[in-house]
């Protein structure tokens, strides 16, 4: 599954395009490679995602097409969270 596509369904990114936007960015990186929207991701790939002030490392447990909103946080596992300080 693309990337743009996962951050989308899995609702992370509320919208495609901007998920397009933040890859192309380089604030996303996968398996700590920089990633573009178009990346393939897989089930077992980490994702890093810079979302201004806080950055989100989270796994991907499962891909789906399409999930309703309460099941969305089962696409992903956030393995930590953290606060970026700018000095």
């Amino acid at each position: 599954m693309r990337l743009d596509k996962f951050l989308k369904i899995s609702r992370l990114i509320k919208r495609r395009t901007l998920a397009k936007e933040v890859a192309d960015q380089g604030r996303i990186t996968v398996n700590g490679n920089q990633a573009k929207a178009a990346t393939n991701i897989q089930v077992g790939d980490e994702l890093v995602i810079q979302f201004g002030q806080k950055v989100l490392t989270l796994e991907v447990k499962n891909l789906r097409e399409n999930v309703k909103k309460d099941e969305a946080t089962t696409l992903y596992e956030i393995v930590k969270e953290e606060a970026v300080h700018q000095s």
